[in-house]
């Protein structure tokens, strides 16, 4: 059986974006940056709700043009090559590599979990809180960030099911962020 990871960054204030849809904050120092690889060996499988995915599809193709970033340089072959799924219902076609799921995705999520593979949801607000409330996602893995952004999208909306965890690892990176990773609970109710 496979697994789950959710993988965010968000502010100390509990943000993915600003108040403006600003994701110019997250800052990947050589520890984070490493991490993030150790997430994502080869056959892991790239998740992604459309938004992120837009997002992602504008810069990872081509980063090396945009960027001399050590993380961006090290990530993006690993990107390119990774086979990746977006859940969509307006997206017809994506491209590099990558699967459109329109239906059922806790569903169909499942269902590829259950064939063994591991997938890590990057970001996503929405579609987390969908996987969260059909308890499809197995482990959070929240990088949290020194900075307030004082209002935007919340990593974690509110009217999102209650749903308990357990708290597995607490991790510093590069003197500056802090890894909270924490997996589902046995019960619905939680801990």
């Amino acid at each position: 059986m496979g697994k789950l990871i959710h993988f965010v960054h968000q502010s100390l204030d509990g943000y993915i974006e600003g108040p403006n849809g600003e994701f110019d904050w997250p800052v990947m120092g050589a520890q984070l940056s490493a991490y993030s690889r150790e997430l994502t060996p080869e056959g892991t499988v790239f998740l992604y709700g459309r938004k992120v995915w837009e997002m992602m599809a504008g810069f990872w193709p081509n980063a090396e043009q945009y960027s001399d970033d050590p993380h961006d340089l090290a990530f993006a072959p690993v990107w390119r090559a990774a086979p990746k799924v977006v859940v969509s219902t307006t997206l017809k076609t994506a491209g590099f590599n990558t699967r459109i799921v329109s239906g059922n995705a806790a569903e169909q999520i499942a269902d590829m979990k259950g064939s063994g593979a591991d997938l890590v949801l990057f970001g996503g607000a929405e579609l987390a809180a969908h996987l969260t409330s059909h308890r499809v996602i197995d482990e959070y893995h929240v990088v949290v960030h020194p900075l307030l952004l004082g209002g935007g999208r919340p990593a974690f909306p509110a009217g999102a099911h209650r749903t308990g965890l357990e708290l597995v690892d607490t991790r510093p990176f590069d003197g500056r962020t802090v890894l909270l990773r924490h997996r589902l609970a046995p019960s619905a109710e939680g801990v």
